[in-house]
């Protein structure tokens, strides 16, 4: 099926970059399991294909996917989300800047602090729903306002176009990691940004059994230099990675809508828990950034974060009393899972700092699932008596 260029999500989701195969008719993307292609002569490929670090039929279909579904000029698949954040830096000279938000996932962090400013690029972590303080941060140097929205793992907004005025006035580029929310319920291009950052792992490949990454440019010119990088340092995922993370995008939509519909009663229930000091769940009245998430996404998401009283110990104690909720690292599958991030995947930000940016340490981070609402609920209620 051809899809038009007026196609809605839904439709996209299926069918973008996923022509039958011309060959046998395979609805499905085939698997291209090959590291080479035959040449004609030297330099004259038979197709369009040398070397599946540089391109496969099969990364190609999702790249293209990825591209419709966040309305890009190009998108690039990576092995990881952070080997896709590692072509992005790589983009950087010795004394650029970044801005960037002091509430980030733990591995994006460490990348930053601990790998790119050895190689002198500068990074200001600062709380980036406060537009002051990314106006205040920027410099002359500044090439990248980088932004987690909705952040891991407090759950805090940015308002993405104001922040993308705010670099563009700088000779900045806006940049969204757009894991928590996918694009079904936000599209940071259309709201101004340049440049798109996802965890396939996570919600687009939505069923706990791939790792992978991917930027979604608006400009074509940054989309080739980025591909560039891409091809340049090797960070590429598998053919059959990429078919995995295809096959997980087609239910996507129907999926993100079960995800935030349980999340909505989770943060609900905990909030009305007198064990819970503060739930973080942009759909709640309570959030601080409730109404931009109103206005800028389509549902809040399925990410709740909560805090118990007494510390990392409750934390943990809530975490292991679970039945339902599985007690592991990452987010986005169709099952339900709890961790401390303290402890866990923020473990790498010294605690000061984190206690800095509101990180505390009592903080539990929930992944919800797509399982009945009423098992999720009462495992919610055991593990809180196992945490008392």
């Amino acid at each position: 099926m051809s899809t038009s260029d007026d196609a809605r999500f839904e439709t996209l989701a299926i069918h973008a970059g996923q022509e039958p195969d011309p060959v046998t008719g395979a609805v499905m993307t085939p698997v291209y399991m090959t590291s080479t292609y035959a040449q004609r002569a030297p330099a004259q490929p038979v197709g369009d294909y040398e070397y599946s670090r540089s391109g496969n039929p099969t990364r190609t279909a999702l790249e293209v996917n990825l591209a419709a579904l966040e309305q890009g000029s190009r998108g690039l698949a990576f092995a990881s989300g952070l080997a896709a954040c590692n072509a992005l830096l790589d983009r950087l000279e010795p004394g650029d800047h970044v801005v960037t938000g002091n509430d980030l996932y733990g591995g994006t962090w460490r990348l930053f602090s601990r790998v790119f400013e050895r190689y002198g690029i500068r990074f200001s972590f600062v709380d980036t729903t406060d537009l002051a303080q990314v106006q205040a941060a920027l410099t002359e140097h500044t090439r990248y306002v980088y932004l987690e929205t909705p952040s891991n793992p407090l759950l805090r907004l940015a308002d993405i176009g104001a922040a993308a005025e705010l670099a563009h006035g700088a000779g900045a580029l806006c940049v969204v990691d757009n894991t928590f929310a996918t694009p079904y319920l936000q599209q940071p291009l259309a709201l101004g940004a340049d440049i798109v950052l996802h965890s396939l792992t996570k919600y687009l490949g939505g069923h706990s059994d791939v790792v992978g990454g991917a930027l979604v440019a608006r400009d074509p010119a940054i989309g080739e230099e980025l591909a560039f990088y891409q091809n340049a340092v090797g960070g590429t995922p598998g053919p059959m990675d990429c078919f995995l993370v295809l096959r997980g995008i087609k239910t996507l939509a129907v999926r993100m809508d079960r995800h935030c519909a349980n999340a909505a009663a989770v943060a609900a229930h905990l909030e009305a828990s007198p064990q819970v000091e503060r739930v973080h769940y942009p759909g709640l009245p309570s959030h601080a950034q409730h109404e931009l998430c109103a206005r800028q996404m389509r549902a809040p998401g399925g990410m709740v974060s909560f805090e118990l009283a007494g510390g990392v110990a409750a934390g943990e104690a809530f975490a292991m009393g679970t039945k339902v909720f599985t007690l592991a690292e990452s987010l986005g599958g169709v099952e339900s899972l709890v961790e401390t991030p303290p402890s866990m995947t923020h473990a790498s930000i010294p605690a000061e700092t984190r206690r800095a940016a509101g990180l505390q340490d009592g903080l539990v981070r929930l992944s919800v699932g797509i399982e009945h609402e009423a098992d999720l609920l009462a495992d919610l209620d055991r593990a809180l008596a196992a945490a008392r």
